[in-house]
């Protein structure tokens, strides 16, 4: 059974960082890519940063480049979302997702994830 379990979220003002985990159980994250997407209130889901299964290619929406990073740790199975310089606008519930497919690349599409975390909400207040 795969699962992902996010958390890691909570109130900062603008300015301000935070650090999202992901564990993983059920696959090794060393096969998967892996995404973060969030979703604002009224809006529709979006992505925001992936990593390919490798490890060595991420990618990222344009607004969070420089600001947001994704990284992983093999021994925990847990994938991060390093989050600062955070802005009102970054308000939202971020999700983790990974792609089932071995040696998958980084894809931005809601479809392209097969399993998703329950979601942790990020406030950031001006």
């Amino acid at each position: 059974q795969v699962r992902l379990v996010d958390s890691g979220g909570g109130l900062v003002q603008a300015g301000g960082s935070l650090r999202l985990s992901c564990v993983v159980s059920g696959r090794t994250l060393s096969y998967y890519a892996t995404g973060w997407f969030r979703q604002a209130e009224g809006k529709e889901r979006e992505f925001v940063a992936g990593m390919s299964w490798t490890g060595r290619s991420t990618y990222y929406r344009d607004s969070v480049k420089g600001r947001f990073t994704i990284d992983r740790d093999l021994g925990q199975n847990t994938v991060y979302l390093q989050m600062n310089s955070l802005r009102p606008e970054d308000t939202a519930i971020y999700y983790c997702a990974l792609r089932d497919l071995r040696h998958g690349t980084i894809e931005t599409g809601i479809s392209d994830y097969d399993f998703w975390g329950q979601g942790t909400q990020v406030t950031v207040s001006s």
